[in-house]
């Protein structure tokens, strides 16, 4: 029997959908008969789409086009119809042969959406919630310096870069959910990679400040320690942030191309969103879990006498890597058996209207052509293309500035809260997280609600876009205050409380002069007086013991305490002292406003950026927009703020006379710096995308569905004939 074949081009796309009816074969002489009038199928249109009035194929994949024929006729086909591709691919969830009719359960939009926000969320815990958070240990638990432990971090970006033009070109016209699987299997690699350092060292030996930090204690402390051989387990970690790059390269090009392929245009925002939302709770996790760790000691089980406050602490870094690193592998299983393209997700490839930017010589139609992309001949061609089209170039720029904005946000921002609050690393990152939760997470999923809810076209998304910039732009502002430094002997004041002459340190004073204190033991303390010292021995304590309330290290006998201030004063306990800003409930509120609406113009910026190009050009806009954002953004955005940050010095760790990190910040000139840089970075973002909304060059109104072209290929009366597509279907 000649099977129906129903050809159309819609999108730069060639559907040939066979079709097996249950229907009985024609008889002899009836092959040139058209199937459909009084037998109650479908009666072809002139566009080649089938239309009647009992639901197309294109409303349920579940209903026969046509009735059984009496009994008696010759051996009908089984029931149903089976939906193939233009390839001949079943678009069955599964693994090869193994198709069980339970796994169909997930092979829906759906279930696509939920693995595909467990696999975003894995990656935005381990890579921007577990490394921003355990970046110190690792510093001081293998002897690493300040660049090379920004060497790790940024290798996840040069991974990324090297990958995406790769990934985002050849993996958009292939098999997405492969490229997605692998990926992040690959991923789970890289976190199980990142904590076997751990499993191949010798346990870690701290000195206590018990022993070493008293006046008068054993102060000896060889600089041959500050060298040794584990500074190379720097090469490791390189190796699993850049596989956590690769793997998690197509994981924001193609899973988001495969969402919008597969869902309602209308939807689409809705899903993305989500899809980012998890994203972004991912690193707030990953800082609240991050910090719990981070209480435990390293070397689990064994006995210790210092407490986390303390700066030699180093907390279990490790544990989160392993249990990422399984849940990826774990998670990557199902993504790589869901089908090219989700059953029934032609229907919206059909009824999609292109929104994409017009070139003035019409070389946006090349586009169009289903062969286009395939070769590598035509990767200049596709680059050319997109960078033709103003105003993708400004989106990618403007979101090059907000990834800028964001990278230091998240590198930065629980050391600017331990810096303005007198936190310790571990409260200050936990503090983040839950910062973040509701204003990144609830700022990601309003962006796309808001966009759906509207029905917002692309120039519109573009000015809701703009609007969010200046609405944070106004907010950044609130850095123009800042908390007072809490004081320090020797640091921000004199020891007895006068201003430091030219503001050059002077830890040494007659009250600790013949206790012989060593710079490289930086442990503070806070006195009873309310100032914090060096270190117990710089504070002039001769005795230590515990307070059994808070397990807290309590010093006794500390000369440079003031002993007239209070009765019962001589005494410092372990850790910073607390501070009692008056200005931290705003400075937190607007950082809370700051925070949602930068990440509230994310989604409507990545939807803008998908409908203005093509739509064979989806998944390749997104891998150049992704080069842009991290080669603009992404790399030299933490650089750029921790230089700035890094002027607000004012005491620098000395390791055998060779700087170290920084132990206090000025808050003063923190905040002045953070500010200069927010301003730059979101007036840059603001004016990009202004430019962005000026040059867009809508399709005329008249355009019909699924291509810019449209009017020239015949296909307007798609308009007339779209299938009605109940909403709960889609959602």
């Amino acid at each position: 029997m000649a099977m129906p074949q129903n050809s159309t081009r819609e999108n730069g796309f060639c559907f040939t959908q066979p079709l097996d009816f249950s229907c009985p074969s024609p008889r002899p002489g009836e092959a040139g008969r058209p199937v459909g009038g009084r037998d109650g199928c479908s009666t072809p249109l002139s566009n080649g789409i089938a239309s009647s009035g009992a639901p197309s194929p294109s409303d349920s994949c579940a209903e026969p086009l046509c009735t059984p024929s009496p009994a008696g006729d010759e051996t009908p086909f089984p029931e149903g119809i089976k939906y193939v591709s233009a390839e001949g691919e079943e678009l069955a969830c599964g693994w090869g042969g193994f198709t069980p009719g339970c796994l169909q359960l997930c092979n829906t939009s759906k279930g696509v959406l939920f693995f595909l926000c467990v696999a975003s969320f894995l990656q935005g815990m381990t890579v921007n919630g577990f490394i921003n958070t355990v970046i110190t240990s690792i510093e001081r638990r293998f002897d690493l310096r300040s660049y090379q432990s920004g060497l790790i971090a940024s290798s996840y970006d040069i991974a990324a870069c090297v990958c995406l033009t790769f990934v985002s070109y050849f993996g958009g016209n292939g098999h997405k959910p492969r490229w997605l699987g692998w990926g992040v299997l690959v991923m789970g690699l890289g976190s199980l990679l990142f904590a076997l350092p751990h499993f191949t060292t010798g346990q870690y030996e701290a000195h206590s400040a018990a022993q070493v930090g008293v006046c008068g204690g054993n102060q000896s402390l060889p600089c041959s320690q500050a060298t040794s051989s584990l500074s190379g387990y720097r090469f490791v970690f390189m190796l699993g942030q850049f596989l956590h790059g690769m793997g998690a390269t197509p994981l924001y090009t193609l899973g988001v191309t495969y969402l919008d392929e597969n869902v309602k245009t209308n939807y689409s925002p809705v899903y993305i969103a989500v899809f980012y939302t998890a994203a972004i709770l991912g690193p707030a996790a990953g800082y609240l879990v991050g910090g719990m760790f981070l209480n435990i000691y390293t070397e689990i089980g064994r006995e210790i006498d210092i407490a986390p406050e303390n700066a030699l602490w180093v907390g279990a870094w490790w544990i989160g890597f392993l249990g990422a690193g399984a849940a990826s592998l774990l998670i990557s299983i199902p993504i790589l058996g869901y089908p090219q393209r989700l059953p029934g997700s032609q229907r919206y490839i059909v009824m999609r209207v292109s929104e994409a930017h017009q070139l003035k010589d019409g070389s946006h139609k090349k586009a169009s052509d289903p062969d286009f992309g395939k070769t590598v001949k035509d990767l200049p061609r596709s680059v050319l293309l997109l960078l033709k089209n103003p105003t993708f170039i400004f989106l990618c720029l403007a979101g090059a500035t907000e990834a800028t904005l964001i990278a230091g946000m998240s590198t930065f921002g629980p050391k600017f809260l331990e810096s303005q609050f007198s936190l310790s690393a571990s409260e200050a990152a936990t503090f983040f997280g839950y910062l973040v939760v509701p204003a990144g997470g609830g700022g990601t999923f309003l962006g796309g609600f808001l966009v759906n809810k509207f029905k917002l076209r692309c120039s519109g998304i573009i000015k809701l876009c703009l609007l969010c910039t200046v609405s944070s732009l106004l907010a950044i502002f609130i850095f123009f205050i800042h908390c007072p430094n809490m004081p320090m002997a020797g640091v921000t004041q004199m020891y007895n409380g006068s201003a430091l002459p030219g503001e050059h340190l002077n830890l040494t004073a007659a009250c600790n002069a013949q206790c012989g204190c060593l710079q490289e033991t930086y442990s503070p303390v806070c006195g009873n007086d309310d100032i914090m010292y060096y270190s117990p021995c710089h504070a002039g304590c001769k005795r230590v013991s515990e307070n059994l309330r808070n397990g807290k290290k309590v010093y006794h006998e500390c000369s440079c305490v003031d002993k007239a201030l209070l009765p019962g004063s001589g005494k410092a306990e372990a850790g910073k002292c607390t501070s009692s800003c008056a200005k931290k409930p705003l400075l937190l509120c607007f950082m809370f406003v700051v925070i949602l609406f930068t990440f509230l113009s994310s989604i409507p910026a990545l939807t803008a950026t998908l409908r203005c190009v093509s739509d064979r050009q989806r998944s390749f806009a997104l891998g150049i927009q992704w080069i842009v954002v991290r080669t603009l953004g992404g790399i030299p955005g933490p650089i750029a703020f921790g230089s700035m940050i890094d002027k607000s010095c004012l005491l620098w760790q000395d390791q055998c006379g060779e700087q170290g990190s920084c132990y206090v910040y000025r808050n003063s000139a923190m905040s002045r710096y953070t500010l200069i840089a927010g301003l730059v970075y979101k007036v840059l973002g603001t004016t990009f995308f202004i430019v962005a909304c000026l040059l867009y060059k809508p399709p005329p109104p008249e355009s019909a569905p699924g291509s810019s072209d449209a009017s020239e290929n015949g296909t307007s009366d798609l308009q007339e004939h779209k299938p009605s597509l109940p909403a709960e279907e889609d959602l």
